[in-house]
């Protein structure tokens, strides 16, 4: 395997639990975005908005994603949801690997984040509507961005993990 494999999609799509079944299947690390953004900051993402704000959230998620593009270790790679949402994280995306992008519908993530408060973009409001709005937003740039798409949605992680193998050509 000469190339990563990076995971986009929405929040509560599944990247970091389907990323760390294909890391521990390939034998290769998982690199979450995410973690490297907070410990390039050291501070959590929720701190970056609130202090920094989403402006300087993106600034630093773009640049990790050079940070990654000079690697040479083929990884997988979980992304952030907002991360494709810059035409040049899209093209850098695009020259990392193969990139695939877990689709969820919005009851889904309303479903399996029903609990979280972490996340800045979900804060006050009605979710519901939110995840809507943001899914509407960002569904066309997540499939102009992957060259594969699977269903996130009504499939349990290891299946998912199991259909990029098969779609990628890796049986294992």
């Amino acid at each position: 395997m000469s190339e990563h494999i990076v995971l986009i999609g929405f929040m509560g799509a599944g990247k970091s639990t389907v990323g760390r079944l294909l890391s521990e299947k390939l034998s290769i690390q998982l690199l979450d975005t995410d973690a490297m953004i907070e410990a390039r900051a050291g501070m959590t993402i929720s701190e970056i908005f609130s202090v920094r704000g989403e402006d300087a959230f993106r600034a630093i998620e773009t640049d990790v994603l050079k940070e990654l593009a000079q690697r040479q270790q083929p990884a997988v790679i979980s992304t952030g949801g907002g991360m494709p949402m810059r035409e040049e994280n899209r093209r850098a995306l695009r020259e990392l690997g193969s990139v695939v992008y877990l689709q969820v519908k919005p009851e889904t993530v309303c479903e399996r984040l029903a609990n979280d408060t972490v996340r800045p973009l979900l804060a006050g409001g009605d979710r519901r509507q939110k995840v809507e709005t943001l899914l509407a937003q960002r569904g066309p740039v997540y499939e102009e961005t992957a060259q594969l798409k699977v269903d996130a949605d009504s499939q349990k992680p290891e299946a998912v993990a199991e259909e990029i193998l098969v779609k990628l050509h890796m049986d294992l």
